[in-house]
């Protein structure tokens, strides 16, 4: 069929409206894309966001403050759908790795979507589970940082739809892996199927500049580097790279000269029409020539260019092997660790063991939470999202705060200042009780079930934040209404927490040993403030202030810009929230009172 005859067609239809006669043509250019196809289904938490703008309070007589210079841990309660909305205004590009444990789906009961439970009778069941994760993934792919990480994990109920809509979010590009974890030793029966014992996690990154963190080796891993020398413990490797080919590094397919106690370079050049090396020379009747060919008779490439092997000559060894010799250099531990490998079967990724029985263990009863994750499991998911000991990690779907306390843990292994960000919903008052105790009695120490004390982990400090929300239509007073409430986002945002008093009304100031954070709820105190910064020695001041528009009276502060950084609010937060707000269902009334909410440049503002 022409498409274009098809769409001449349609033009010369009657009886339909211009817009039923749009529709019909889109769907006639409509391309068919691969991926996958599912009914979206709106949620309640969705629909709140068409009239409102979310925000977070702080809960102050829940925080945990041991000091400034220790990580701001923050444990978000209420929705994630609100939350990463909010984040895309704090922390939009800076999220370094990101660890998702969501409901897998299964039909047990254990995830609502509009406040019923998703059973195994729901015709509609995996596209509810789609649209639940699609919106989600896509505001934190906004959060990601250019090289940041992102874990997912999931089993085979979901796994297929999971990988589908991750590439199509993340690239198919940037899957840098996916691995199987042994979380479940015990196996869980099924039905019909088979015993499973594993759930999987997939990795993926923002760009091609993600790569994975690396791991420290296994005691069996470590226990192949038996020999030592002056630089210190090695094991003899094959100088022949496995898995190559000649043609991919022609340079590297060179011949050694060797016997079995001596081996050289020959004289010889690189022919670059032949692509191979011409000797000038003959080897000498004790001598034969060693090229990377394995047993297969492929021909390979050499690990090291022909200077690198030359310059380290006292790195490598001649071995007779089946009556043929062999190149072997020292192959050492890199400091770093090693890469991740697809399989992780270590004891201590038992859920039931490091998992359940911990939390156990700390809150001293028999469950408070179902089929919470392994620490260690976790631990070792945040190394290979990044190796940074300042990464900010988020988890959305925070459960019994595993996560956090992970990012804890690791704090402590290495001395790290990575601040972890987790949100929780509190149904069953689960974020008050369970993920908020569990970091609390982390941080400031505990009795465990055996009636044992264990030492708090003391530098680190906790802010408990609740989602609110601001109507999302523009009139001044929502404007002012949001600027008011939007101070601890900027808090969040700048890090920044530390409040002091200050003598100009309607403003208020936050400082710490890095930035200086002054917010101007009024522009009429402007004046007011500029006499401030020019005394200020203090560290580089944020300064936001109210406007109408989009203009932080930038002229107004002119002979004080060196010393400042301007903002205009709300209108920094709408611009954040606007790619990633749903839809309206009705437009916005502007509600004109004392100033017109126009821009600079006299255009009406209407957000979203």
């Amino acid at each position: 069929m022409n498409k274009q005859d098809l769409i001449s067609k349609i033009k010369q239809l009657d009886g339909i409206s211009q817009d039923e006669r749009s529709y019909l043509i889109n769907l006639v250019n409509t391309k068919k894309k691969y991926g996958l196809v599912w009914e979206d289904k709106p949620e309640d938490v969705e629909e709140q966001l068409r009239d409102n703008l979310p925000v977070l309070k702080e809960v102050k007589d829940k925080a945990i403050i041991n000091g400034e210079d220790n990580p701001n841990h923050i444990l978000i309660e209420g929705d994630n759908l609100h939350a990463l909305t909010s984040l895309v205004f704090t922390h939009q590009g800076r999220i370094d790795g990101m660890y998702f444990d969501p409901p897998y789906n299964t039909g047990a009961k254990d995830w609502r979507y509009n406040n019923d439970y998703v059973d195994k009778e729901d015709s509609f069941k995996h596209s509810k589970w789609i649209s639940f994760m699609d919106k989600r993934l896509r505001i934190a792919h906004k959060l990601l940082s250019e090289n940041g990480i992102i874990c997912v994990t999931i089993d085979d109920y979901e796994m297929p739809r999971l990988f589908i809509l991750m590439e199509s979010i993340f690239g198919e590009d940037n899957h840098l892996g996916t691995i199987i974890i042994r979380n479940n030793p015990a196996g869980r029966s099924t039905v019909k199927g088979v015993s499973i014992t594993h759930e999987y996690a997939l990795f993926f990154g923002k760009s091609l500049n993600s790569k994975v963190g690396r791991l420290e080796r296994n005691e069996k891993q470590l226990n192949r580097y038996k020999e030592e020398d002056e630089n210190g413990f090695f094991e003899w490797v094959n100088f022949r790279k496995p898995g190559s080919m000649r043609k991919e590094s022609p340079k590297m397919f060179y011949p050694i000269f060797a016997n079995e106690y001596s081996f050289r370079i020959p004289d010889m050049e690189f022919n670059t029409e032949s692509n191979e090396y011409i000797l000038k020379e003959e080897p000498k009747i004790d001598e034969i020539i060693i090229y990377p060919i394995d047993d297969d008779g492929k021909e390979r490439r050499w690990r090291w260019g022909i200077d690198r092997f030359i310059n380290s000559s006292n790195e490598f060894k001649v071995t007779r092997i089946k009556g043929k010799l062999h190149m072997y250099f020292k192959g050492r531990m890199n400091d770093e660790g090693i890469l991740p490998m697809t399989w992780w079967d270590n004891k201590e990724y038992s859920s039931t063991a490091y998992g359940t029985n911990l939390v156990k263990d700390i809150f001293g009863e028999l469950q408070v939470f179902s089929y919470p994750k392994s620490l260690y499991a976790v631990i070792d998911s945040i190394k290979v999202l990044s190796n940074e000991k300042d990464a900010i990690i988020l988890d959305i779907f925070g459960g019994s705060g595993t996560t956090m306390h992970a990012v804890i843990e690791l704090n402590k292994y290495d001395k790290g200042n990575r601040q972890a960000i987790v949100v929780s919903n509190n149904e069953n008052n689960i974020c008050e009780e369970v993920t908020y105790v569990r970091n609390k009695r982390i941080i400031q120490g505990y009795t465990n079930a055996k009636g044992v004390a264990v030492e708090g982990l003391k530098n680190n400090n906790l802010r408990y934040y609740k989602s609110e929300f601001v109507s999302r239509e523009t009139s001044l007073k929502n404007k002012r209404e949001l600027t008011y409430l939007a101070t601890e986002l900027l808090c969040i945002k700048e890090d920044c927490y530390n409040e002091e008093n200050i003598a100009i009304k309607d403003a208020k100031l936050f400082v710490n040993k890095k930035i200086t954070l002054l917010v101007l709820f009024d522009d009429h105190n402007i004046p007011d403030a500029i006499e401030f910064i020019k005394s200020y020695e203090g560290p580089k001041i944020k300064v936001y202030v109210f406007s109408i528009g989009s203009d932080p009276y930038t002229e107004d502060f002119t002979e004080v810009l060196n010393k400042i950084e301007l903002c205009a609010l709300p209108d920094a937060i709408y611009k954040a929230y606007q790619n990633v707000l749903p839809k309206r269902k009705k437009p916005a009334i502007i509600e004109m009172e004392t100033e017109n909410p126009i821009d600079e440049n006299g255009e009406q503002l209407s957000i979203l």
